[in-house]
């Protein structure tokens, strides 16, 4: 009896032993953390069983969804968000893919550009750099002020909307006194023709009034002091100049036509004539037909009472109508020598004008029938 209980006792002292040098053995391999390398052993046996899964996005949209991680969310949380926005389709393939991947560390707080046709791979190494994260913008040649705040709204990637971006440029808005000096903006004016159109890469966190400066500035890279002291010989403000050039942008389809058009608008303020601009029109109605810029009548050029109608009003309109590219004023500012002070759209529907020196020559132009 005693040499079974000494039996036992050595068979409990081994197997104790044998435990005590697996379990020491572990912490040596894990890293003191076994639990952690249990955790990642099963997360790397998830995404290897599923990779297929792992690999195929969650849609085929290439439209960027605004994404923003919050400070102190944990990575399950993370994944929560992105499978309620519709950007991965299994949260915890995403979280077992972090963890395999020792990057569930690494995921940054701050606001990103997603897309539903990007894997989880894709995603999770995004997440990994919020400085990387850009919003793309676009203004085109010819935009009202509303447009592009309807733009805003649409793209969805902004941290605003569009009515707070028109509260910075609208009339009686703070603009920046050194910018309105330059350009020479009237007092209580509006920022319309100055939003300048180009293609931006913008911070993800921007603001309204951060993206009007933007914008502005742009508009002061472009057009530059020589151009603002080459108009004032002329006595003409940049103001004036992209007054014009607004008009001129809604007219032209083919932007080697600026100089000509501008040359009538030009020799017509010189002769006292009215500009005669539908464009001016169409702005007058301010959307009211449906469309910023909607279909007009011969009616219309009278019955349109408005300071910006320069059909029934000499002069130029009280300011811009739209937003000016570079080419329109610098045609505005350097326009082509000509005689002409009549345009109209080509019979042939090219986009192209027809110019002539007097009316008869301008109603010869006319398509007949």
């Amino acid at each position: 009896m005693r040499r079974l209980i000494q039996g036992l006792a050595i068979l409990f002292f081994l197997t104790a032993f044998s435990a005590v040098a697996c379990i020491a053995a572990i912490f040596i391999i894990t890293g003191d953390d076994p639990l952690t390398a249990s955790r990642t052993g099963m997360a790397e046996l998830s995404i290897r069983v599923r990779s297929d899964e792992l690999n195929t996005p969650a849609g085929n949209a290439d439209t960027p969804v605004r994404f923003t991680v919050e400070p102190g969310t944990s990575t399950i949380g993370i994944a929560s968000n992105l499978f309620g926005n519709g950007l991965i389709t299994d949260a915890e393939l995403f979280v077992n893919y972090t963890i395999a991947n020792d990057i569930a560390t690494e995921l940054e707080a701050g606001t990103y550009f997603l897309t539903n046709s990007m894997t989880i791979p894709e995603i999770a190494i995004a997440l990994t750099d919020s400085n990387s994260s850009q919003l793309p913008f676009r203004i085109l040649e010819g935009w009202r002020m509303e447009e592009v705040a309807a733009s805003i709204d649409q793209s969805g990637l902004f941290g605003f909307t569009g009515d707070e971006f028109m509260a910075t440029v609208q009339r009686g808005a703070d603009v920046p006194q050194d910018f309105a000096a330059y350009v020479g903006l009237p007092d209580g004016a509006s920022l319309e023709g100055f939003l300048y159109p180009d293609t931006y890469v913008l911070p993800p966190g921007i603001t309204a009034l951060e993206l009007r400066d933007t914008l502005l500035q742009t508009f002061r890279e472009h057009v530059t002091i020589q151009m603002v002291n080459d108009a004032l010989e002329q006595d003409l403000s940049i103001f004036e100049a992209v007054t014009l050039a607004s008009i001129a942008e809604r007219e032209a389809v083919h932007n080697e036509e600026f100089p000509l058009i501008m040359s009538v608008y030009r020799n017509r303020l010189v002769e006292g004539m009215t500009l005669g601009a539908d464009p001016t029109v169409q702005y007058a109605l301010n959307g009211t037909r449906g469309r910023w810029w909607s279909n007009i009548t011969r009616a219309d050029y009278t019955g349109v009472i408005s300071p910006y109608n320069t059909y029934i009003n000499e002069g130029l309109p009280p300011g811009p109508i739209a937003s000016a590219g570079i080419e329109s004023i610098t045609a505005a500012i350097y326009p082509q020598e000509t005689e002409f002070l009549f345009f109209r759209a080509a019979c042939d529907r090219s986009g192209y004008h027809e110019f002539a020196k007097t009316y008869e020559d301008h109603l010869q132009n006319g398509c007949g029938g």
